[in-house]
């Protein structure tokens, strides 16, 4: 993703942060551990003596110089380590009480690894860019056990549950069914609630999830396209739209709709069913309103690749409003 510098040096700033608070806590649980085992510290002691010892040696060339029977630094290494270990254990430590934690194992909390991202790194960004705590807010109390379904009734309910069935077996079944979700129909009859409920679900199990208006996804690529952004950018825009574990397109046809639009959705889709990454659109639009607004190759890859789910009934934000909720 392109990050200003100063979003860039803020995340790094937050990883130093984290570093410094790992050591910190690391050296806590050393001073203790040491106060307890005296033992302890005069072996940790010994490591750092044996590696300049190596050091010097193999400096010398002699290295080869010891007896047949001398053990070698790995093998006095592996002695002290031990030892260290089995101390710890007798004085009710656990084994790696004394070994480095770190937010992300992967990168050390560095945000790389190697010349690469890493994951951490990538959702750091993608909470700057996108917003996600905008999601947070949306998803605030969006179980799927807090729905209700006291707004519903006759097949209205029908609908809804059988939506809410295809949400939960969505989440349910992420990791070894690829599926796509289309939620539409009438004004406000929780189709933007049921995605969040699932955007939500899927973040707690450590999901990638990118949550877009409609408008606000097509006026970003049109800025990124057409504007000041680099060609740098676009394309870290466009990966992490097609590469993202879960894409939500909430309210589709309330952007203002043209050619490069209808080009931009298809090719999305299109992009993320190649490398089988689901997706959830939710939008009033009818089937029919679909096809005539966008085009007959968006309303096929739609229609033969997303799992439609119709929800119907009278707005709930007005049944609210007429209760004084």
């Amino acid at each position: 993703m392109s990050l200003k510098k100063e979003q860039y040096d803020s995340i790094m700033s937050e990883y130093a942060r984290i570093r410094d608070r790992n050591r910190r806590a690391l050296e806590k649980r050393r001073t203790k551990a040491y106060a307890r085992i005296p033992a302890l510290q005069e072996l940790d002691r010994q490591t750092p003596s044996l590696a300049m010892e190596q050091l010097r040696q193999r400096l010398q060339g002699a290295s080869a110089a010891a007896g047949p029977g001398t053990p070698s630094f790995r093998e006095t290494a592996a002695r002290i380590s031990e030892t260290r270990r089995q101390l710890l254990i007798e004085n009710g430590f656990s084994p790696d009480y004394l070994e480095m934690t770190w937010d992300c194992p992967d990168c050390h909390d560095t945000g790389y690894i190697g010349r690469q991202k890493c994951h951490c790194l990538r959702r750091r960004e993608t909470a700057v860019l996108y917003d996600q705590s905008h999601l947070d807010a949306l998803a605030e109390g969006a179980y799927f056990s807090a729905l209700s379904e006291e707004y519903y009734s006759g097949e209205d309910l029908k609908h809804f549950r059988a939506a809410r069935r295809s949400c939960e077996r969505f989440v349910e079944e992420f990791d070894s069914v690829f599926r796509n979700l289309y939620l539409y129909g009438t004004v406000g009859t929780g189709k933007t609630m049921l995605s969040v409920c699932t955007a939500r679900a899927l973040l707690e199990k450590g999901k990638s999830v990118l949550y877009f208006s409609a408008a606000s996804l097509f006026d970003r690529l049109a800025d990124c396209t057409f504007g000041s952004w680099t060609r740098e950018g676009l394309r870290e825009l466009t990966a992490d739209l097609y590469g993202c574990d879960l894409l939500i397109i909430d309210d589709l046809g309330t952007e203002f709709t043209n050619a490069f639009v209808a080009s931009q959705l298809f090719t999305c889709i299109s992009e993320r069913g190649l490398s089988r990454k689901p997706t959830i659109i939710s939008t009033n639009l009818s089937l029919g309103d679909l096809q005539a607004r966008y085009s007959d190759r968006v309303f096929s890859r739609i229609t033969s690749s997303y799992e439609l789910c119709k929800l119907t009934g009278r707005d709930i934000r007005l049944q609210k409003r007429r209760r004084g909720r």
